[in-house]
């Protein structure tokens, strides 16, 4: 037997070729590679490693790339990038300019469908199955792997729905452990729960009853097990459905023991998986904290206050308020339309409810927050998590379109506090006698204050402030991006040349503020972490031809394209609403 199997295949097609006594090597060799690459240069840990058997059954079974397989979410696809060709350059993972976290077309010809998202591979997967019979495709196998917190959405429930009433040539793996980044929750989850390898569910098995041939559930760690049963499912016509019984974090025993920690746990030794001590003392609190504890102190004093999040519990910091007030916090799943609406639901009976939820993914419920919250001006308030670049996760998650897709609905609200300070202030101020709904976007990481817990203040809404004096460019920033314009007009040489306005809200816009600035500058610069079409800049471009200002303004925001993974500054430089990147153009403009 080959002392490292792993480094010669370089395709399934080199796994084919292996005799089926070889896969168990190869399974220990490809988690001992995960372990090695992600304890060094962090990434998803947990999610793919309960998966490694399931990974190499499928390949070595399935004629990938013609038959097609999607991985849903897609963190669980570290070992089917290693499999595919990427080995050699896997340390480059979510890296500037190298692979991605996640499945991408453009990457590989075995990445059959992008999967930043969950929920998606379903009807993904049914889609391609019903181009392929009308090509005639017959043979060609079509396979989802889905996640039982991302079964658990509507939108692979939609898939389910439409599949059962197909004979396409489809099989969906449900890839169950009980856990996506957080437990999973609802009532899906506690049927799954019942079913046990070898014993499924009796009475109204719930696929079943879709038009799917069920089988399972089976032991996911099980190599031979598994690649009998998928030898089986290949023969099989029509949709098809597999329940695999897996454990996050297989192989590394303090990622068994602690799922949600080694879910994305950062460096690590690789041995023992004790995760490397960082030296926290006298950094900035997280902004997701700042909204987590605020919430909590406020919910004291205020028993209106319900909190509620699609499946970021931890993410979003809401677990604070879970803990302490179980009653009023609450984990929907990967449900995100679902949320929106719970939270219209609530605020129509007089609840000061906040729905925290990742800027990326309130994408998914735009209907819910034009229909069912503006429309009906329920004063539902929206705390967006992950506004702005986001670093390594990529494209998938960057929350750059919420002002563009926000702005334009009538009713809603949006501010962007610039500090940890000023989003506790806002929390607290938006707790009564709210009229409108309100969308608050904070971006990930750190803040910049060590000092934020201060003594609650109201802001005055749309009011916005002024930093700094200058008598010949007034900078316009929103958020967070208040600290680099500081410190590029720190940098300059005459600062004294630049004012420096923190617009605070973009919808409503300060008026009076905006006036006054286009009757003291001819020359105004905006700055947003948001995309720059469609964004804050253009609403002050559009107010300028509405006013009829005739200076200059210049836009710095992100472009009009898809920025990829790589730390936050390096993507800031990208855009460039760097420091550098904004000093060279108020230097260029004096």
């Amino acid at each position: 037997m080959a002392e490292n199997i792993l480094n010669t295949i370089h395709s399934p097609r080199d796994l084919r070729r292996l005799d089926e006594s070889e896969l168990l090597q190869l399974s220990q060799e490809l988690r001992k590679f995960i372990i090695n690459i992600v304890a060094t240069k962090e990434g998803h840990l947990g999610a793919s490693l309960g998966v490694v058997e399931l990974t190499i059954a499928l390949h070595y079974v399935f004629d990938t790339p013609q038959d097609l397989l999607i991985w849903d979410v897609g963190h669980q696809a570290y070992g089917h990038k290693i499999l595919t060709g990427r080995r050699e350059i896997f340390e480059t993972n979510r890296q500037l300019y190298g692979l991605s976290g996640f499945p991408k077309r453009e990457e590989s010809q075995y990445d059959a469908f992008g999967t930043g998202h969950s929920s998606t591979s379903i009807s993904a997967a049914l889609g391609m199955a019903i181009a392929s019979k009308l090509q005639g495709e017959l043979e060609k196998q079509h396979i989802a792997v889905i996640g039982d917190a991302s079964i658990a959405s509507g939108m692979a429930f939609e898939g389910l729905n439409h599949a059962g009433v197909t004979n396409a040539n489809l099989l969906v793996i449900l890839n169950d452990n009980a856990i996506g980044i957080d437990p999973s929750v609802g009532a899906l989850k506690e049927y799954l729960t019942r079913a046990k390898i070898g014993h499924k569910p009796a009475n109204d098995n719930i696929i079943e009853a879709l038009n799917f041939n069920y089988f399972g559930p089976v032991d996911g760690h099980d190599l031979p097990g598994l690649i009998s049963i998928l030898k089986k499912l290949q023969q099989i016509k029509g949709p098809k459905f597999l329940h695999v019984i897996t454990k996050k974090g297989k192989g590394l025993k303090k990622a068994e023991e602690d799922q949600i920690k080694y879910h994305a746990p950062g460096k690590f030794e690789p041995e023992t998986g004790e995760l490397l001590p960082k030296n926290q003392e006298g950094l900035p609190g997280k902004y997701q904290d700042v909204f987590g504890l605020t919430l909590v102190e406020l919910a004291e004093k205020n028993e209106k206050i319900i909190g509620i999040t699609p499946a970021m519990p931890t993410g979003s910091s809401l677990k604070y308020m879970m803990k302490a007030f179980p009653e009023r916090a609450f984990d929907v799943g990967i449900a995100e339309q679902h949320a929106v609406t719970l939270a219209a639901g609530m605020a129509t009976q007089g609840f000061s409810v906040y729905c925290a939820i990742y800027s990326t993914f309130l994408q998914r419920a735009y209907d819910q927050l034009i229909h069912d919250v503006a429309l009906q001006d329920l004063p539902v308030i929206f705390c967006l998590d992950r506004a702005g670049l986001v670093g390594e996760d990529g494209p998938t998650h960057h929350g750059v379109f919420d002002i563009a897709y926000a702005r334009c609905i009538p009713n809603l609200m949006i501010a962007a506090p610039r500090n940890e300070t000023e989003l506790r202030n806002l929390l607290y101020t938006v707790q009564e006698e709210l009229e409108h709904p309100i969308m608050i976007r904070y971006p990930r990481g750190r803040g910049v204050l060590k000092e934020w817990k201060l003594p609650f203040e109201k802001i005055a809404i749309g009011k916005a402030e002024k930093l700094k004096n200058g008598d010949q460019i007034a900078v316009l920033s929103i958020g967070n991006m208040a600290e680099n314009a500081s410190e590029a007009i720190q940098k300059l040489k005459i600062p004294g040349a630049v004012a420096h306005y923190d617009m605070r809200f973009v919808k409503p816009l300060d008026l009076d503020m905006l006036k006054h600035i286009f009757s003291e500058f001819d020359q105004i610069v905006t700055l947003e972490d948001g995309v720059a079409r469609g964004g804050f800049g253009s609403l002050v471009l559009e107010t300028a031809s509405e006013l009829g200002y005739s200076g200059k303004i210049s836009i710095l925001g992100v472009p009009d394209t898809f920025i990829s993974q790589g730390s936050v500054s390096q993507l800031q430089e990208i855009a460039k609403i760097d420091v550098e990147a904004i000093r060279q153009k108020l230097e260029s403009m004096l």
